[in-house]
């Protein structure tokens, strides 16, 4: 990273950061171009393990599915805390921002895993522990996890 006084390196603060984002960009390979997508997404840190994963969910059929039947590797983003900052002039405006990019490879789930790839999507979103799902919904949707290769963080706040 060439900013390196923008760096976040402690995978705590890197957390953080996810948890306040809303959105995630998956980026899949396409034939002759990269395909990106904004997705709602759940986060899981395995402390003991030191594992990252990201959970996903979709529809049961579509170019999602058919591009990670071809590549289970893909790239991230989710950036947050966007403030654009203004000036007298135009190489004066900036954005305060904070961000995480990565890669790894997606892994679509099934059974009991499903049901968790689920609950830890719902966390990101709701206070509500209390998740019940349908058979009925289950068999409408796809989860996806993917397991995180490589991850950077980047934070620009003007104090």
């Amino acid at each position: 990273m060439r900013r390196k006084d923008r760096e976040v390196v402690a995978i705590e603060d890197i957390i953080e950061i996810i948890k306040k984002c809303e959105v995630c960009r998956i980026a899949f390979f396409d034939k002759n171009y990269p395909y990106i997508i904004p997705l709602n997404f759940g986060h899981e840190y395995i402390h003991k393990s030191e594992e990252l994963n990201l959970y996903f969910h979709g529809a049961t059929e579509g170019k999602k599915l058919s591009l990670i039947e071809n590549n289970l590797k893909v790239g991230f983003e989710m950036d947050c805390s966007l403030k654009l900052l203004t000036g007298e002039n135009p190489c004066d405006f900036g954005m305060e921002y904070e961000s995480v990019c990565g890669n790894g490879k997606i892994k679509i789930l099934d059974g009991k895993e499903k049901i968790e790839g689920l609950k830890i999507l719902m966390d990101q979103y709701s206070e509500d522990k209390n998740y019940e799902f349908d058979e009925k919904g289950l068999l409408k949707i796809t989860v996806f996890k993917l397991v995180v290769n490589e991850i950077t963080g980047k934070r620009s706040k003007k104090t």
